[in-house]
C-alpha cells in the first residue's frame, strides 16, 4: 500500500512516501480503508525532535487519526461492522496510510450525512475544544479570549464558547487570519502581532477566562490581561514552551490554572458530541488545506509556517 515513512527525526523532509506492507487485521482488530488523515501540530513536533505523547522510534509511519470504511475485520469481531464509515485514533502511528489496523474498540461511526473530510475535521479538534470549553465551567456573561483563534482547535472553540452566552474576544497571528475570524461572524478579532494587541484586548472591558494554545511570551501577555479570579486553560504550545507563570504570582492573583485532560472513555464521548454537532450543523469546521498523501511534507512545512488556518488533512483515498 501507499504510505509516508518517517526514517529518522529532522525536518519536514524527512517524510518520505513509500510503499508499506498491507495490514492484516487480527483477533478483535478492524481494517479501516483511509479516505482523509488528520494532521496536528504536535505531529510536527514529533517528527522534528521525537517529543509527544506517543513514543515511537523510526522507522515508522507517523498519524494518529483518520476517517475511512471498515473493509475487512479479525477473528471474533462482527462482520457487519464491515461497510461503516468512521474516525479513529491509530495508537499513535499509521495513520500516513492508505490502510490502518486498529482495535474493534477505538473507531467511531460517522453520522449519517456527515462528509468523511468533516468528521476527521472534528476528531482531536472538535474533542478537545469541547473537552476546553466543558471544564472552564463558563458562565454567561463570562469575557473570553481564545488565542491561536484561526487554528483548528480555535474555530470551534470559538463557535463553541460563544454558544455558551458569553462575550469572545478572538486572537489571531496576521491579517489574513483576523479577517477570517472577522467573516465568520466573530465581531472583537485582535491581531496579537501588533505590538498593542493587549491595548484593544482591555478596551473590551478585561478577561475572565483565557484559552491558551500558543504559549511562551504571548500566553503570559494573556495571563496578564486576566481579572482577578480568572481561569486560563493550556492546551497547546505552538511557540515552543508553556508559559512561564512563578507559582507565587499566579497565587497572589487568585487565577486557576488548568491543563485538561481526559481518560479514553471521556475522549470518546466528547468525539462522539463533536461528530453529532458537527452532524447537527451547530459546529462549523474549517478545512483550510488539503494535500494528497505524497506530499506530507509540504502539509507539515506548511503547518510549521504558521500560515495555515483551520485543520488541515491529508488525503489518501
Amino acid at each position: 500500500m501507499r504510505a509516508v515513512w518517517l526514517r529518522e527525526f529532522g525536518g519536514p523532509e524527512v517524510l518520505v512516501p513509500g510503499p508499506a506492507p498491507d495490514p492484516v487485521p487480527g483477533p478483535g482488530q478492524v481494517l479501516i480503508e483511509v479516505a482523509h488523515a488528520n494532521l496536528t501540530f504536535v505531529e510536527t513536533t514529533f517528527r522534528a525532535t521525537g517529543f509527544g505523547p506517543f513514543r515511537a522510534t523510526p522507522p515508522l509511519v507517523p498519524g494518529n487519526g483518520v476517517g475511512g470504511v471498515i473493509a475487512a475485520v479479525g477473528p471474533g469481531v462482527d462482520p457487519a461492522l464491515v461497510g461503516r464509515r468512521v474516525v479513529s485514533g491509530t495508537g499513535g502511528s499509521g495513520g500516513y496510510a492508505e490502510r490502518v489496523v486498529v482495535d474493534r474498540d477505538l473507531p467511531v461511526e460517522v453520522p449519517a450525512g456527515l462528509p468523511l473530510d468533516e468528521a476527521v475535521a472534528v476528531l482531536a479538534d472538535g474533542r478537545t475544544a469541547i473537552m476546553l470549553a466543558d471544564a472552564a465551567r463558563l458562565r454567561p456573561g463570562d469575557r473570553v479570549l481564545v488565542e491561536a483563534a484561526a487554528g483548528g482547535v480555535g474555530i470551534l472553540l470559538t463557535q463553541l464558547v460563544a454558544a455558551a452566552g458569553v462575550r469572545v474576544v478572538a486572537a489571531a497571528g496576521g491579517t489574513r487570519k483576523v479577517a477570517l475570524l472577522r467573516e465568520r461572524g466573530l465581531d472583537v478579532v485582535v491581531d496579537y502581532r501588533q505590538p498593542n494587541w493587549t491595548d484593544r484586548v482591555r478596551a473590551t472591558g478585561g478577561v475572565d477566562v483565557v484559552f491558551d494554545g500558543v504559549g511562551g511570551p504571548l500566553a503570559r501577555a494573556a495571563f496578564d490581561l486576566l481579572e482577578a479570579g480568572g481561569r486560563m486553560l493550556s492546551f497547546g504550545l505552538a511557540s515552543g514552551a508553556w508559559a512561564e507563570l512563578p507559582a507565587g504570582l499566579v497565587a497572589a492573583r487568585g487565577v486557576t490554572l488548568l491543563r485538561p485532560a481526559a481518560d479514553p472513555a471521556a475522549l470518546r464521548r466528547f468525539t462522539e458530541q463533536a461528530l453529532a454537532e458537527t452532524a447537527a450543523g451547530r459546529l462549523r469546521p474549517l478545512i483550510g488545506q488539503r494535500f494528497p498523501l505524497e506530499r506530507a511534507a509540504e502539509a507539515h512545512a506548511a503547518m510549521e509556517s504558521r500560515a495555515t488556518v483551520g485543520k488541515t488533512l491529508l488525503d489518501v483515498h
